[in-house]
């Protein structure tokens, strides 16, 4: 892969019409189903233990996976970035643990609970491992409850692009055109106009070059610590933080 900057040039170099094309061609629209919302297994479907080992980095349930695999439910995980934290605070007066917790990824299973060291924030999960800005009307369609400023990983979804540095939501792609890549969701394939299309090219983009600038931010200010067991520690392009989002000192 080529270095983090390089990928950030070509990040800000994306042409947003081409993007758009390529969003047009492989085709969209959301069916509202909530799938890239919610847990992986519905919930009441956990396998045994499920209680045990799904326990939230320092957050505000008590249901989290640590990432290691040892639950057949796999909550929702879905990267918010520091400042996206602060606004989704800022429009509904959230403390910081309503809004997001440590990413499971590189957390073990200590004793007393997760510890260890992770590099990313994910949006905060409800008991059942859902986004905990999700609902559901009667009939089950799904509505974002902060639709207004939900983060980029969900404004852009199911939609990547092919840039080293940059996340695939949701495992491989199903499709592609250019440099865009297609992830698993019953809304592909199906008509898009050509101002959401643009729409949605543009939030692509800003999310390619918010991702490169975040990677290269915890590289830059990235210092080591050593949590004693038990402690999660979050290093993100701020430096490093505990799971309430206070600095870790």
């Amino acid at each position: 892969m080529d270095s983090l900057e390089t990928e950030l040039e070509r990040a800000r170099a994306l042409d947003e019409s081409e993007l758009a094309d390529a969003i047009e061609t492989i085709g969209f629209e959301c069916t509202r189903c909530g799938a890239c919302c919610k847990a992986e297994s519905a919930c009441g479907e956990r396998g045994e233990g499920a209680d045990e080992t799904d326990r939230v980095a320092g957050g505000a349930g008590e249901n989290e996976n640590d990432g290691s695999g040892e639950t057949d439910a796999e909550p929702h995980t879905a990267t918010v970035f520091p400042d996206e934290i602060r606004q989704l605070q800022a429009a509904g007066e959230y403390d910081f643990r309503d809004v997001a917790r440590p990413m499971p990824y590189g957390l073990a299973d200590g004793p007393d609970g997760p510890e260890g060291e992770t590099f990313e924030w994910a949006l905060q999960t409800d008991d059942c491992g859902d986004c905990t800005f999700y609902a559901e009307d009667d009939d089950g369609t799904g509505a974002c409850t902060v639709h207004g400023d939900r983060p980029l990983i969900c404004r852009t979804y199911p939609f990547s692009v092919a840039l080293g540095g940059t996340s695939q939501p949701m495992g491989e792609a199903v499709d592609e055109e250019g440099m865009v890549r297609a992830h698993e969701c019953e809304g592909l394939g199906r008509d898009i106009s050509r101002a959401d299309a643009e729409e949605l090219a543009a939030a692509l983009k800003e999310r390619a070059v918010r991702e490169l600038e975040e990677a290269i931010g915890v590289r830059d200010n990235y210092r080591p610590v050593d949590p004693s067991a038990g402690q999660v520690v979050v290093h993100d392009s701020e430096g490093a933080k505990r799971p309430d989002g206070s600095a870790y000192e």
